[in-house]
């Protein structure tokens, strides 16, 4: 129904997303005070006067929560709606599967813009923050966490921004992943092979762990790089101090002399053997996950996200990696957040707010990371029996512990989606096709300058 509304009301995103006061979700009375939630996510650090606070919920209050979370992950969200369910008399959360995250998206900027038929919280892919703090579509969590006293330093550092706009907290970190290289750890540490951390360390790392055959054939690739979306191979870019959109919004530094090289160094790869280029068909993905579990491939450069997916399908231990740096050696923010529509009205908001907590506290955070797949986003479970629990059921996620502040916010800019469609498919025309990559790079670069300029 939420698919066949987003497309009844399609027309109506043309209006925009502008902010209000009234609309949808389900009603009641704001109240006061957050003591008891605050007490548990801040160490009993609210001590705001009851006068001053008014987001309580005093009164029986039915809510729903659009999620993107798919078949295999039901059971976990059923058991963690269930437990939040009971743990008080008051709110009541239902739980709706909207499907992907561009749906979700398309649902929601459809009921923003009508004004009713919004969820009272709802997940959103990491990209669209921006967009909707800039529309208006998303509550402002800042008095929300300064009259709870709620912990947002707890999560990583890049998460928090990420979950930003314009100095406002308009939403809380979820479920995150980030880039990372997954490799066969059977493998490396049988034939002693060194994983790289620095780019300058990859030639070396592609050479000693590609197999070839008498024929010269690629028996074994070191790794295989997606191409099916820019997110994959982009820190390798920025880490290097490319410039991706320039300070003046209207150019890219893709044509410069370090990019030029980037891209020269991956298609030499390639032509050697060394890796492969997945291009941007359909079965991308699948090839390249088939390819690393029949070993095939020593490692793949993927998301966290699918670690227990890999852990299901391979007969050899996963491990994890992050990927090589330069100048810096930071990475970008996937997955989703959570936030509350601004037109709902205060009562819902109250116990949408109530219920994001829940959803975002230490040990529901464990119970995400344990079932789906996800990495934990909590500084603080790294202290907790269970954070540790967790770490020695599945040690590669030391990596992700490691370097929790080094998951940055993804580039935010009204003609992204533009600019990453002619950059992937530029990258693979020219690694795929044999093009010259200064030609490449620099008529790649013109186009993407025109719709910056555009934009």
């Amino acid at each position: 129904m939420r698919k066949k509304a987003a497309l009844v009301l399609a027309a109506a995103m043309v209006v925009g997303m502008t902010a209000g006061c009234s609309g949808g979700g389900s009603t009641g009375k704001a109240a006061v005070n957050n003591a008891d939630t605050a007490a548990e996510n801040a160490g009993g650090a609210a001590d705001t006067p009851a006068e001053e606070v008014s987001y309580e919920v005093t009164e029986p209050i039915t809510i729903t929560w659009w999620h993107a979370l798919e078949e295999q992950y039901s059971d976990t969200v059923t058991e963690i709606v269930n437990d939040f369910n009971s743990s008080q008399d008051l709110i009541t959360v239902e739980a709706e599967y909207v499907g992907s995250y561009s749906d979700v998206n398309e649902a929601l900027v459809a009921a923003h813009a009508a004004g009713n038929g919004l969820p009272a919280i709802t997940v959103a892919n990491t990209p669209y923050v921006a967009e909707y703090g800039a529309g208006g579509l998303t509550e402002d969590l800042t008095p929300y966490i300064e009259a709870s006293g709620y912990d947002i330093e707890d999560f990583g550092d890049g998460m928090v921004a990420a979950a930003q706009y314009d100095g406002k907290q308009v939403s809380l970190p979820f479920l995150i992943s980030t880039q990372i290289l997954f490799y066969n750890k059977d493998m490396v540490d049988a034939e002693g092979i060194t994983l790289p951390s620095t780019w300058d360390e990859m030639d070396a790392f592609m050479e000693a762990a590609t197999v070839k055959a008498a024929d010269g054939s690629t028996e074994r690739y070191a790794t295989i790089i997606p191409g099916w979306d820019q997110w994959y191979f982009e820190t390798f870019y920025l880490n290097q101090g490319v410039n991706i959109i320039n300070e003046d919004q209207v150019t890219t530094d893709l044509d410069g002399e370090t990019a030029v090289a980037i891209a020269g160094k991956l298609k030499e790869w390639c032509d050697n053997g060394y890796t492969y280029w997945t291009g941007t068909a359909d079965d991308a993905s699948s090839n390249m996950r088939s390819n690393f579990i029949s070993g095939k491939a020593l490692s793949v450069v993927h998301t966290t996200s699918l670690y227990n997916t890999y852990v299901d399908q391979c007969d050899f231990e996963i491990g994890m990696a992050w990927l090589p740096g330069g100048e810096t050696k930071n990475q970008e923010i996937g997955g989703c957040v959570l936030l509350i529509p601004s037109k709902n009205d205060q009562a819902t908001k109250n116990a949408a707010w109530q219920f994001m907590q829940y959803l975002c506290s230490k040990d529901v955070n464990m119970k995400w990371a344990e079932g789906t797949g996800y990495m934990p986003t909590r500084k603080s479970v790294l202290e907790t029996e269970e954070g540790q629990a967790f770490l020695e059921q599945k040690p590669a996620f030391q990596a992700i512990f490691d370097n929790l502040d080094l998951i940055n916010p993804r580039i935010q800019h009204s003609a992204w989606s533009q600019l990453s469609n002619i950059w992937k498919n530029a990258m693979a025309e020219m690694i795929l096709e044999n093009g010259d990559v200064q030609e490449s790079m620099e008529q790649m670069s013109l186009e993407i300058n025109d719709i910056l300029s555009d934009s």
